[in-house]
């Protein structure tokens, strides 16, 4: 009898057993990076994070001796920083708290090389048409999809038919408020 429960005890344990096997995963995660940058000239970039460092526009005409209905144009570009690992849209916000202010509308054009002048301003994509200075935004105007590759734009500001004479001085600030998309390939 104890060899019979001997016998038993070893069965019930062998078919107790089982194989056994594992699998494991990781993942590495690390943030991406987006950021924007932009030239006065087409060719030197570098960020303007901040409305002190704000990068100042040239016109093509003296822009502080403005005449009605006569326009003054400036260039400008804005790319992607090489750090980029993701597409974005672009915002463009004008405000100005100066008198003359209300004076100007602009407007944007998209341009195939950096330079702006009635000519290239005519030949241009339209991006934003006769916007106020004082206070506007448009939005979603334009995509940068590649890391350094420039969208090259060109201002039309215009004076109004009633725009003083002798008027004051004053600022407008533009700024390109970019949004990450999809990731870049």
């Amino acid at each position: 009898m104890l060899a019979g429960g001997l016998v038993l005890g070893v069965g019930a344990a062998i078919t107790l057993a089982a194989w056994n096997d594992s699998e494991f995963a990781t993942g590495i995660f690390a943030g991406g990076g987006f950021g924007i940058e932009g030239s006065t000239d087409g060719t030197a970039f570098t960020e303007h994070p901040t409305e002190a460092a704000a990068a100042p526009l040239t016109f093509a005409v003296e822009a502080d001796n403005l005449a009605p209905e006569e326009p003054v144009y400036a260039g400008f570009a804005v790319q992607l920083t090489a750090a980029s690992t993701y597409a974005g849209t672009v915002d463009i916000t004008a405000s100005s708290g100066a008198a003359i202010a209300s004076s100007l509308s602009y407007s944007v054009v998209e341009t195939t090389t950096f330079g702006c002048d009635a000519t290239s301003f005519a030949a241009g994509d339209p991006l934003v048409t006769d916007a106020a200075t004082t206070s506007s935004t448009a939005a979603d105007i334009f995509t940068l999809g590649a890391v350094t590759t420039p969208v090259f734009l060109c201002f039309e500001v215009t004076p109004s038919a009633t725009l003083p004479q002798s008027s004051p001085s004053g600022t407008v600030l533009w700024e390109f408020a970019a949004e990450s998309t999809t990731p870049l390939p």
